[in-house]
């Protein structure tokens, strides 16, 4: 019998709560719903789905609601994850052994979803880590690689494709923060140690901060609408903020990759 390769990547914390993903998931179905819609094989991937498989479950449920028959596998490196994640497969959701690789053998995933993994990994470790994840993408396919807080109301992450990371968005729950900068804790590994003087990502969340700031008359209005006066201003400053008020409301702001990307080479993802 053939070896079956060793996967790619190192046991992690595993730690999870139910609807801790709900913002990532709720761009999927939204932003991300066309990619779903017109994939040949709607094969989506939740992987280091961690010590429970809650939040794969959530995302076949989720994605269910943008095309009926998509189908969702929770991987994990942890053989003992895997096995205790066993009686929650059904149609259309399923769970295997796995790291970086992609063990999908010959399908190739339109979207995979890495939240709370690599934020453990050695931040050189994070190009290699997106290079083998995105060779394994169906044609315009994306990889999200994303952190965020304990019960979810926190997030940020990057959406990366087989040309390299393309998106940066921050999603934060109204009225769980004082101001943007406050998702700081919670920028992705490749961005986290960059957030000083200097670099894009602590220019962005500065600007964020005082669009904030300046908007401060609407609190009276509600959170959302003080977060769309703030997107829309930061949009008027210069910064390419992207999608529009059916966004914003939801406490996101997106921006082009290179907006908050390091100078350094390296992070981007050769196609």
């Amino acid at each position: 019998m053939p070896t079956q390769p060793r996967p790619v990547g190192s046991i992690t914390r595993g730690t999870t709560n139910p609807n801790r993903l709900r913002r990532a998931d709720r761009y999927l179905t939204g932003v991300l719903a066309p990619l779903v819609r017109r994939a040949y094989d709607p094969l989506l991937v939740d992987l280091g789905f961690g010590a429970a498989p809650i939040t794969a479950v959530e995302l076949w449920q989720r994605a269910r609601t943008v095309r009926p028959d998509v189908e969702v596998m929770g991987i994990e490196i942890d053989p003992d994850r895997v096995a205790a994640a066993q009686p929650h497969t059904r149609p259309g959701l399923s769970f295997r052994c796995g790291g970086f690789e992609i063990p999908s053998g010959s399908r190739s995933p339109v979207f995979v979803r890495a939240f709370n993994v690599l934020r453990q990994y050695p931040v050189e470790e994070v190009p290699a880590a997106w290079h083998l994840a995105c060779g394994r993408l169906a044609p315009n396919g994306v990889l999200m690689d994303g952190t965020c807080d304990e019960i979810g109301r926190l997030a940020t992450w990057l959406c990366c494709t087989v040309e390299g990371p393309r998106t940066f968005t921050v999603s934060m729950r109204p009225g769980a923060f004082t101001v943007p900068s406050d998702v700081a804790a919670r920028l992705p590994k490749a961005l986290i140690h960059r957030n000083v003087p200097g670099e894009r990502v602590h220019a962005f969340l500065a600007a964020a901060d005082a669009a904030w700031l300046a908007n401060a008359a609407l609190s009276p209005f509600g959170h959302r609408q003080r977060w769309t006066a703030m997107c829309r201003d930061l949009r008027a400053a210069g910064w390419p903020v992207l999608y529009g008020p059916h966004r914003w409301r939801l406490g996101e702001l997106t921006v082009p990759w290179s907006a908050v990307a390091p100078d350094e080479p390296g992070w981007r993802v050769e196609g």
